[in-house]
């Protein structure tokens, strides 16, 4: 019983440390220096098709369940997983959109942005590196 307690309380730290991390917002260098909040939103929902200057957008989520994607989720598109889920298959279901392609990594959403000129996506801030351009962090 002595045990239990301060196990808890470390699974609680641990917990509220990982859903803390800060998120980046990322595009291609060759995009646009800033986007809304409400266009980032937008864009991971599949409403938003076009950067400022015309370009299309290729929005990529990471992978479901991760702790970069239930933050931006959270923080950005204010859905739960399950509400997000539920969108997509609206959507799906009356034509209107597919959900975005998942990369499986941080490591393979900052190698798609950084390859793909009209990219966006979004990681873990710790995980930026120089060949990407943060545009928001949450």
């Amino acid at each position: 019983m002595k045990l239990l307690r301060p196990l808890t309380l470390a699974v609680a730290l641990a917990t509220s440390m990982v859903a803390s991390a800060e998120v980046a917002v990322i595009v291609n260098p060759a995009n646009a220096n800033s986007i809304s909040d409400n266009d980032i939103s937008r864009a991971f929902l599949g409403k938003l098709k076009t950067f400022a200057d015309g370009q299309s957008i290729k929005a990529v989520n990471s992978k479901a369940n991760s702790a970069a994607r239930v933050e931006f989720e959270k923080l950005v598109l204010k859905k739960s997983a399950a509400q997000v889920k539920a969108y997509w298959s609206k959507r799906l279901f009356t034509g209107k959109g597919k959900p975005l392609q998942e990369l499986g990594s941080d490591a393979d959403v900052l190698s798609f942005v950084a390859s793909t000129p009209n990219a966006i996506g979004y990681v873990d801030a710790a995980s930026v590196n120089g060949t990407v351009k943060v545009v928001k962090s949450f």
